[in-house]
């Protein structure tokens, strides 16, 4: 199975991301984007799923074979309180790879302070099981394959 990047942007090791929860892999394995800073980015779905969890800042997406991901826009971004951010969807809804989940700024985000490093986790997978199909640097479009995780 393929996961697809969320958003536009340059690709990080999950380690680049400056929160210790994601750079430590503590919630799991996977990389990070670096977003393509524009007044208004729409961020789409990783993968086929569920809407398992939805926030302003971060969704969670339930794939069919009980495995999940996560994406958080930026980081500390919660501290916004939703401003910014329009939410596309709702909890329990089902989406296809590369539907739009969240709009946001990216620019505003950079201009409140804050990281707009996108992570990208296989939660609680093992690492073993994901391979990145791209490096550290590289381009990707919203909507690319950016890991395969295998069973």
């Amino acid at each position: 199975m393929q996961l697809f990047s969320p958003v536009p942007g340059t690709v990080r090791p999950l380690a680049a991301v400056p929160d210790v929860v994601f750079s430590r892999a503590m919630v799991g394995p996977g990389v990070a984007v670096d977003p393509v800073l524009t007044a208004v980015q729409h961020v789409v779905a990783p993968a086929e799923g569920v809407v398992a969890a939805l926030h302003p800042h971060a969704f969670a997406i339930r794939i069919d074979d009980d495995r999940s991901v996560l994406v958080h826009l930026g980081i500390d971004t919660v501290t916004l309180g939703g401003a910014g951010f329009t939410l596309r969807v709702v909890v329990g809804q089902r989406v296809r790879a590369g539907e739009r989940i969240v709009t946001w700024s990216p620019v505003d985000v950079a201009a409140s302070g804050r990281a707009t490093i996108c992570p990208v986790v296989a939660l609680q997978a093992d690492p073993r099981a994901l391979a990145a199909l791209l490096d550290d640097g590289d381009s990707v479009a919203a909507g690319q394959a950016l890991l395969d995780w295998d069973d």
